[in-house]
C-alpha cells in the first residue's frame, strides 16, 4: 500500500511539472488569438486602392491601369481583357466607370463589342436583364457597398440549350466611387471587403 501511495504522488510531481512547461509555448498577447494571428500575418500583402486598404494573399498579382486595377488570382494569358479566361477581379476607380456610364442600376460590361465566355472559348456571353439578388454590404468601418449579383450564362452555338451559367458580382460604393466587380465567385472576396480599412 505504502508503495501504491508513493507512486502515485511520484506520477503527480512529474504531471506537475509538465505544466508549466507548456503554459509558455501557449501564451500569446492579451486579446490576439494564438490560433488565428499567425496565419493572417503570413501570405499576405497590401492593396490600396482610392482610400480603400485590403489584406490579400500574396499570391495575387496586381496590375495597374489608370484608375482601374486588376487583382489576378490563378492563370491568365492576357491580364487586360475583362471578360477574358483569367481568373481574378476589378477594382474600377470613377474615370473608367464615367467612360462606361456605370450608375450600379445596370451591369458592369466593359467592352463595347459582345464579349466571349470567361471561361474559355469563343461563346458569347448573355447578360442578365435583372439582378439575381442584391442588398448593402459593409467595406470596411463606416463605409457601405450596393451589392447585385447578375446571372449571366455563356450558350455555345449548336449546343441545343446547353448552357454555362456564372453569376458576376458587383460591390459599388457611390461615395467612395469605387466599383469591386467578380465573375468568378472568389469566396474571400466579400470577406477581404468587409475587413477593408480606410486612409
Amino acid at each position: 500500500m505504502r508503495k501504491r501511495s508513493s507512486a502515485l504522488a511520484a506520477l503527480s510531481a512529474v504531471a506537475m511539472l509538465a505544466v508549466p512547461v507548456a503554459a509558455p509555448a501557449a501564451a500569446a498577447p492579451a486579446g490576439a488569438s494564438p490560433v488565428a494571428a499567425a496565419p493572417q500575418a503570413r501570405g499576405t500583402a497590401a492593396l490600396s486602392f482610392r482610400g480603400m486598404n485590403l489584406r490579400i494573399p500574396s499570391a495575387w498579382k496586381v496590375r495597374r491601369y489608370a484608375d482601374t486595377v486588376r487583382v489576378i488570382t490563378g492563370a491568365c494569358a492576357d491580364p487586360e481583357y475583362f471578360y477574358g479566361d483569367c481568373k481574378g477581379f476589378w477594382l474600377v476607380g470613377p474615370k473608367t466607370l464615367g467612360y462606361w456610364g456605370y450608375t450600379g442600376k445596370t451591369q458592369y460590361i466593359p467592352t463595347l463589342a459582345q464579349p466571349s465566355c470567361p471561361f474559355g472559348g469563343l461563346t458569347p456571353v448573355v447578360f442578365a436583364d435583372r439582378a439575381g439578388s442584391k442588398g448593402l454590404r459593409q467595406a470596411g468601418r463606416g463605409h457601405t457597398a450596393k451589392y447585385t449579383a447578375w446571372r449571366d450564362y455563356c450558350e455555345p452555338q449548336g449546343s441545343s440549350g446547353r448552357k454555362v451559367r456564372f453569376t458576376q458580382r458587383e460591390w459599388f460604393l457611390p461615395t467612395s466611387k469605387i466599383l469591386v466587380a467578380d465573375l468568378w465567385d472568389h469566396k474571400e472576396l466579400s470577406g477581404l471587403l468587409k475587413n477593408a480599412t480606410w486612409s
